[in-house]
């Protein structure tokens, strides 16, 4: 993807070590792609439905979250007919199989278990830039 194209990514979740492990995976793997950090599910509506932001390249979501948790998030995300085509991945530290289940029911692009040491959580995340990087996205989604 050219920087000029480069679209934000959307980053929801209220854990900060976990926040500030995705930032310093960008800076690490040096990708492009603005990542933009919301605390909830209802934060995320907020930024994806005010026209003045740029719609992101793909969510990052955690599922477990204060106000508005990931699955709640999904299905208004996925109802909108302006947003379900936008990729969410999860990004969590649920194992439940409830959860899988429902969020791959609602359309779910991934769901990864968030890597406990430095290392794995870089390679996951370069797994994830090579998705979005390699996937051929309609024009307007």
């Amino acid at each position: 993807m050219q920087e000029q194209d480069a679209k934000p990514v959307l980053l929801v979740e209220d854990d900060s070590i976990d926040a500030m492990s995705v930032k310093r995976a960008f800076q690490h793997l040096h990708i492009k792609n603005k990542l933009v950090l919301v605390g909830n599910g209802e934060e995320a509506l907020e930024y994806l439905q005010n026209k003045d932001n740029a719609k992101p390249q793909i969510i990052l979501l955690d599922l477990n979250m204060p106000k508005m948790n990931g699955i709640e998030f999904m299905k208004i995300a996925k109802a909108d007919d302006d947003l379900k085509r936008i990729p969410v991945i999860i990004l969590t530290t649920s194992k439940a199989d409830q959860d899988r289940v429902e969020t791959f029911n609602l359309g779910v692009a991934g769901y990864i278990m968030k890597p406990m040491n430095h290392e794995e959580f870089i390679g996951m995340m370069d797994k994830i830039h090579q998705y979005w990087e390699m996937t051929l996205f309609p024009d307007e989604y």
